[in-house]
């Protein structure tokens, strides 16, 4: 007894200097960050650094990232979660830094690329080097101005014209609701299927169930993001490990998005040994040859749906939601489209065709506004591969994440202005005496939601061609009805979409 208790008492006397000393290093920590950096961070303790403040915010990141962000006197902070040292910055000269400046210690990085291996593997979005390269060079094929006419003429027309618009006219004639995001999402996908894989996959039939790999798609691209939210950093290595929780069915998921990808390059090497056609596949197949693995056409095939499907839908669906709340842009982009339609010789031609979209200056000015305040990719991360310094001062060790933040960049009065929250295509445009207005682009650091400098997307002018198309045909016959009580939630997945969709009422417009 007499040992045990002086055992007890011994401990007992280096436990309280323990505890004393680690509650004096907390408070040197907190104290030495607010010094450091500004009042705009979370508390940063020992260890876990800001894992507490991280973890309470975790279902709103591109809200509570925007707040620290503009409270951040140059517009960029540092975080440390347990280790991991984090920079994040809205600021546009670092921006194009990060981008441009010093473009090739910036990659996409290990974490980054671990994270998303098993999806992605080692597709366009998800690798650097050589491969990244490779791949893009090949791509930027597909996205001549040629390919562009080619894409709207047989792809996009047929698409609307077939499907879309009897679908809208079905549901305006019953009166019935839809979910407008997921319509738009069926839409993108049968839409890349044909123009990169020539194949169809007729999502848009509503009356088809939704497909097996839609579903997987969703569940996979959801799931997977969460890794990047372990508590632990290896948390979700262990889980896969044992094919526990959530990780078991991301690998379900998984497989069936592979299969479906497995199943489009089988089909498309039986036909083009029978001299199928030319496209995105058919490119690389050629190059594959020479790799000879199909794991590596596997992950192009589901990297250009991820960048098909998910960004256009997702930048529609917010565009046709704030579009219902102002009537007065509606009226002036239907007022566009009239002047383009009546200018045809043509007058029963249908549809419109590359050139006329490309006269939609308003609409293009109101689609980036919607993109703007509601960017498909919130944000976006790379990893420094040596010690920089950014151009506002911020210190980046090696290894550091460091992320640019569109989302919060369109809400930055230092950028856009005390009128930054509001939807304002009038921002994009110059106004000509006849009443048209003329598109003024912006800086792409500032408006970096296509990315910038050498990784800018490559489909980007293919996107807005597509998403005008869309948007002009919808509103050219259609009024989209959505309850004004609406506060849609912005959720961020592999891109972002909107919680629970967007239900909305169509309703036929009365011919002039």
């Amino acid at each position: 007894m007499e040992r045990s208790s002086s055992s007890m008492d011994i401990l007992n006397v280096f436990s309280v200097p323990a505890l004393l000393a680690f509650i004096c290093v907390c408070i040197f920590y907190i104290r030495l960050s607010l010094r450091e950096g500004n009042k705009a961070l979370p508390p940063s303790y020992p260890i876990v650094g800001s894992l507490f403040s991280i973890l309470k915010n975790r279902r709103r990141f591109p809200e509570w990232f925007t707040e620290l962000l503009i409270m951040a006197p140059s517009h960029t902070i540092k975080l440390n979660r347990g280790g991991r040292r984090a920079v994040i910055t809205a600021n546009p000269a670092n921006v194009e830094h990060i981008l441009k400046t010093r473009f090739e210690i910036y990659p996409k990085g290990d974490l980054f690329s671990s994270v998303l291996h098993d999806l992605l593997g080692r597709g366009i979005f998800n690798a650097d080097g050589e491969t990244w390269k490779l791949q893009r060079r090949v791509a930027s094929f597909e996205f001549s101005t040629r390919s562009l006419r080619d894409f709207i003429h047989e792809t996009v027309h047929g698409e609307i014209t077939d499907r879309l618009l009897p679908l809208l006219r079905k549901a305006a004639a019953a009166g019935s609701q839809l979910d407008m995001q997921d319509v738009l999402q069926r839409f993108a996908f049968d839409n890349i299927c044909k123009v990169a894989f020539g194949t169809d996959p007729g999502c848009l039939d509503i009356s088809l169930p939704v497909s097996e790999f839609a579903e997987a798609f969703e569940v996979a691209t959801a799931l997977i993001v969460r890794r990047f939210g372990d508590v632990l950093p290896f948390g979700w290595r262990v889980k896969r490990m044992l094919n526990l929780g959530s990780e078991k069915t991301l690998r379900h998921a998984i497989q069936r998005v592979h299969g479906f990808a497995e199943e489009v390059i089988r089909k498309r090497k039986d036909d083009d040994k029978c001299g199928g056609r030319q496209d995105l596949l058919s490119r690389f197949l050629g190059v594959a040859e020479k790799d000879s693995h199909d794991d590596f056409l596997r992950d192009i095939v589901v990297s250009f749906i991820l960048a098909g499907r998910d960004t256009t839908s997702a930048a529609l669906t917010w565009f046709f939601w704030l579009l219902s709340s102002h009537p007065r842009v509606e009226e002036r982009i239907n007022g566009e489209i009239a002047r383009v339609v009546a200018a045809r010789t043509e007058k029963e031609a249908s549809g419109f065709c590359y050139e006329e979209l490309k006269e939609m200056n308003y609409l293009h000015a109101a689609i980036c506004e919607s993109m703007r305040l509601y960017p498909p990719v919130p944000s976006d991360s790379k990893e420094a591969s040596e010690q920089d310094v950014l151009p506002d001062g911020t210190v980046v060790s090696r290894g550091t994440r460091v992320t640019y933040h569109p989302y919060a960049m369109g809400r930055m009065e230092s950028i856009w202005g005390k009128d930054c929250l509001e939807f304002k295509p009038e921002r994009w445009v110059k106004e000509e005496e006849n009443g048209s207005a003329v598109f003024v682009s912006e800086n792409s650091f500032k408006y970096p939601v296509f990315q910038a400098g050498p990784r800018i997307c490559l489909g980007k002018e293919m996107a807005f061609i597509q998403m005008k198309c869309i948007a002009a045909s919808v509103i050219e016959e259609f009024s989209i009805k959505v309850d004004p009580n609406l506060n849609p939630k912005f959720i961020v997945s592999l891109t972002a979409k909107m919680e629970n969709g967007l239900p909305v009422v169509v309703e036929k417009k009365r011919p002039n």
